[in-house]
């Protein structure tokens, strides 16, 4: 509870005094005739009492307050139940009445029932339901208290645990020792040999060890001392020459001595600790060519790959810093698919480009009789796949290895599911990516589960997206709000603080978005695919006239449809799957309507299929034919160019900048974006880029300097800020430079694969000293969590496979 004690009394004396004013609000919302009031409602609805037809001056009231604060209410009757956010992931509930006139505060067990109850269509609170509460768990656990540092968790972890670990009571000193000790390359011991058996002997270890470096040129090589370290206790690991050497040794004394969450970030940055990683990615087409654009397969494909070389490279270098001659190896393990269509996804083993010991595992899916499953098999569909999916991939990677991996990482729900299996069986620190939680992309999906249940298996997902957010060591996000929202807007993490799927089970506490877990690590884009037009020297000519032709054809052979009328209009391009939260065909229906628009700028899609029957996909099948409806009924196909989706990425780099040099804009429309990779992309090739409001695009778009933010929930304004920006650019040609500008200059700042990598491998050695001084494994909560996965996900799970 979050509330103001004082606020229910407040709102008590109002309802007393302004019973006339409450009646209006509440009356208002009823006759709405829905049960279920999203904020834009609620806060429609108080503006509209406030407005000319009402003239009620609510100011400073708390009924200002509660519809400042409230982010959903349930309508049951006469009474409606409020969901107040008071500030960021801050959260209260308020129920309030008419006959009696009343309002009292109440928990969030007692919103939860409402919900269900008007759901059900039933009044019955006799029923039993299961209620998942995983708050217990972590009451004893240190968490962050302020907003602002949400999304800072090793930070905040390494301030509090290091001052207790290393007071006088603190046995810090003590499992640090055991910490080093314990590192190891196969049979090579590295740090520490036993012989220094404890503090006191390691502390005169350094000393001696520090007298023998200082006298040494400091780009003398560690070949050259090992020895003489090797005599003082010390192995391989601590840096490539004598520099590099001293300056380890003189952070683990300053640790020792009186640490500094900063000195024991930096040092413990320099232990080698990770040698080989897992990165977990089952469904979809999985491969480096030919796959993008096909059913659930984009941006978490490119920013795997990206990883990847970012991770090797920064892996290498860090292992060649150490003095170590290790050569690091990544493993992407995804799901191998027989029937292949044309691309690499039935190669059990596929090297990856750009780097050298790095490559794609396949593992197929097995049916209920072992044999290996045949065809694509939709993200919604791939449940009853995964537990043996998991062990199938164990004994892979072991062989594949040699060993275990030191880290494994997850992404999306399938992936981190899997990751969270493997991690507790093999003891490795685990990573979750989500890429996108589906509860909030899909409105109202929670409540109303069963009626997707046949096409989406909601109940699936969300319950593996509870289990592997809490089971992962740390969890990292691309931004700020992917955890916790902002002001006005609910983070996706935020979403499962509590929810319910009505006649399930209810979530009271799910996760804990203050939790120091979670860290903030965004991505970036290749910059030698994606770079401004003015890099004249890089551009890949020879494609121009390819991409010309294709951009101003005419239909071909059923992979584009429309020809541009007028080619000296600038284009407004947008590249996306084509599903329902990507949004193509809302932004399609806000150009058809906007006349202004239509006047100033032409139209350039690369989604999906043309032809609705070459898709697997249900969802996307239904997107096809709303475009084609689209594009006849407002007589699009003059203004309009529809291409398939583009899969090469040296070709899609160029047809940004060919985009850029029409003068022309980048948009993506989509309902909830989690990050934006093509907002990122198109920024690093100096296009302005309108993009949605609603996820990653709010932090990565500086507004009006970098580019703007976009409600889709309000495409005609959208429009008419896009032909604004547009027309003011054709009369003063700088507006759109500076916009370009602005997004080269964000990109540069914020947004680069190599600061993602060295961000990436700290946070993997902190997490995992952590993890081994600390309980911070949460035995008991695994066991919880255990439960959870066996009495509840897997019967899910075999549901779906029984049909």
């Amino acid at each position: 509870m979050s509330l103001n004690p004082g606020f229910i009394d407040e709102m008590g004396i109002f309802l007393e005094k302004e019973p006339r004013t409450v009646h209006m609000i509440i009356h208002h919302l009823q006759e709405l005739g829905r049960p279920f009031l999203l904020r834009s409602d609620l806060r429609d609805a108080f503006s509209e009492v406030c407005g000319d037809e009402y003239s009620c001056d609510l100011s400073g009231t708390p009924l200002e307050s509660l519809f400042g604060w409230v982010q959903e209410a349930a309508v049951d009757g006469g009474k409606i139940y409020f969901a107040l956010r008071t500030s960021v992931a801050r959260w209260g509930y308020v129920c309030m009445q008419l006959e009696p006139p009343s309002v009292r505060e109440i928990t969030t067990v007692e919103f939860l029932e409402a919900k269900e109850r008007l759901v059900n269509g039933s009044h019955d609170d006799t029923e039993w339901t299961l209620e998942v509460d995983l708050e217990p768990f972590s009451r004893e656990f240190t968490k962050l208290q302020e907003a602002r540092s949400i999304g800072r968790g090793v930070e905040f972890m390494s301030r509090r645990l290091s001052s207790g670990l290393f007071d006088k009571r603190g046995k810090g000193p003590a499992s640090l020792l055991n910490f080093l000790l314990v590192h190891r390359m196969g049979e090579q011991q590295l740090m520490l040999s036993p012989t220094i058996a404890d503090v006191r002997s390691l502390r005169e270890a350094l000393r001696n060890a520090d007298r023998k470096l200082a006298a040494l040129p400091i780009d003398t090589p560690c070949m050259k001392f090992s020895q003489e370290l090797h005599g003082l206790g010390f192995e391989p690991g601590w840096g490539r020459d004598a520099r590099i050497v001293r300056e380890t040794m003189q952070l683990l004394l300053e640790v020792l001595e009186a640490p500094s969450p900063d000195t024991l970030e930096r040092f413990l940055a320099r232990i080698p600790m990770i040698f080989s990683i897992c990165i977990l990615s089952p469904h979809g087409w999985f491969g480096q060519s030919g796959v993008l654009g096909r059913p659930d397969t984009g941006g978490q494909v490119v920013y795997i790959l990206d990883q990847v070389r970012a991770l090797e490279k920064e892996m290498r270098l860090g292992l060649a810093e150490q003095g170590l001659a290790i050569q690091p190896q990544i493993i992407v393990v995804t799901r191998l698919i027989p029937e292949a269509d044309g691309t690499t996804c039935n190669q059990h083993i596929e090297p990856i480009a750009g780097t050298e010991h790095s490559r794609i595992l396949r593992v197929p899916f097995r049916g209920s009789g072992g044999e290996p499953l045949q065809h694509w098999v939709s993200r919604f569909e791939i449940w009853p796949y995964l537990e043996q999916f998991s062990v199938d991939a164990e004994r892979e990677i072991l062989a594949e290895l040699q060993c275990r991996p030191d880290l494994i990482i997850g992404n999306y729900s399938d992936g981190n599911l899997v990751a969270s299996l493997l991690s507790q069986r093999l003891g490795i620190t685990q990573c979750n990516i989500a890429h996108a939680l589906e509860k909030t992309k899909y409105l109202l999906s929670d409540l109303y589960w069963r009626e997707n249940e046949d096409q989406y298996h909601f109940s699936c997902q969300f319950t593996a997206d509870v289990i592997a957010m809490n089971t992962a060591d740390f969890i990292i996000t691309s931004t700020y709000q992917e955890i916790a929202g902002a002001e006005d807007t609910v983070g996706q993490y935020e979403a499962h603080t509590a929810f319910t799927m009505p006649g399930l089970y209810r979530v009271v506490h799910g996760i804990n978005v203050f939790d120091p877990k979670f860290n903030i690590v965004s991505p970036g884009v290749d910059p030698t695919v994606y770079f401004p037009p003015k890099d004249d020297k890089r551009r890949l000519k020879h494609l121009l006239p390819g991409i010309e032709a294709q951009v101003f054809g005419g239909p071909g052979d059923g992979d584009s449809r429309g020809r541009l009328n007028n080619r000296d209009l600038p284009l407004i391009f947008s590249i996306a799957r084509m599903d329902k939260v990507k949004n193509l065909t809302g932004f399609v229906e806000w150009y058809a309507r906007n006349d202004k628009l239509r006047s100033v700028a032409n139209v350039l899609l690369a989604s999906g299929f043309i032809d609705p029957d070459r898709s697997a996909d249900d969802e996307e099948k239904h997107e096809i034919d709303k475009m084609h409806s689209l594009l006849d009924q407002y007589d699009l196909d003059g203004q309009v160019r529809w291409l398939e989706g583009q899969v090469d990425r040296e070709r899609n780099g160029e047809l940004y900048r060919f985009v850029a040099d029409t003068g022309g804009l980048f948009v993506q429309p989509a309902l909830f974006e989690a990050f934006g990779l093509t907002v990122i992309e198109a920024m690093s090739t100096g296009l302005p880029v309108f993009a949605t409001c609603f996820g990653g695009p709010l932090e990565i778009i500086e507004e009006g300097i970098s580019g703007f933010h976009i409600d889709p929930n309000h495409g005609d304004e959208a429009a008419s800020r896009m032909a604004e920006f547009l027309v003011r650019c054709q009369k003063d040609p700088a507006a759109w430079s500076a916009v370009s500008e602005g997004a080269l200059a964000r990109v540069a700042e914020r947004y680069t694969w190599a600061s993602y990598a060295e961000r990436l491998m700290t946070l993997s050695r902190v997490y995992g000293f952590w993890r081994y001084v600390t309980d911070m494994d949460r035995a008991e909560s695994r066991r919880y969590l255990e439960m959870f996965y066996g009495l509840q996900f897997r019967p899910l799970a075999e549901r779906i496979s029984r049909g």
